[in-house]
């Protein structure tokens, strides 16, 4: 592959680029720079670029490493008040979806076919509005997790994180997942 035909490949993979790094980041100028970035580095590491893998894998591996980066430098901040207000406000509706004893107050249904859901363009468009209305650490963790492919320890260490404050997070964003796709998604109420 010529340079000129990976740098259009590149660049033909930034409107992509560009949602999964707004997914990722919940913030759309740092998801700009982190894929900026991405293709900054696929530009200068085009002569490297052996073949081996997509050119959408290696550039995709690229802007995982500039979204870890981020993650990094954000744990390093303290946590703001509106995600502390936010991640209350989830405890609040998953405290409604039990009752004194601990117990499910409704049970979820079934869903109906999962798998071909997973193959429609339009779930995941639901999906990436459903992952943005989590409070950010959840959604963070999450997508670290399911998204990223990290292994627990290795979010643990980035975000500070105990090992079972990783597993309730995890738990609550799957919660909230499921709770917004059962809404948004599969109609129910």
């Amino acid at each position: 592959m010529t340079p000129h035909e990976l740098s259009s490949a590149v660049s033909a993979l930034r409107p992509r680029l560009l949602r999964f790094a707004h997914l990722q980041l919940r913030d759309a100028s740092a998801a700009e720079d982190a894929v900026q970035d991405t293709l900054l580095a696929a530009t200068e590491r085009a002569r490297q670029f052996a073949g081996a893998a997509a050119v959408s894998t290696w550039v995709f591996a690229i802007l995982k490493n500039k979204i870890i980066d981020e993650f990094r430098r954000r744990s390093r901040q303290p946590q703001a008040a509106g995600d502390i207000e936010q991640e209350q406000g989830l405890e609040d509706a998953l405290e409604e979806q039990f009752d004194e004893r601990g117990h499910w107050v409704s049970h979820p249904t079934p869903w109906a076919d999962p798998q071909a859901s997973l193959e429609q363009k339009q779930f995941w468009a639901v999906f990436e509005v459903c992952i943005s209305g989590l409070p950010e650490k959840p959604a963070r963790v999450f997508g670290m997790r399911e998204l990223l492919g990290m292994e627990t320890t290795e979010i643990c260490k980035e975000l500070g994180l105990s090992a079972s404050n990783c597993w309730v997070l995890l738990h609550r964003a799957r919660l909230g997942l499921r709770d917004c796709l059962s809404r948004r998604w599969f109609g129910e109420s």
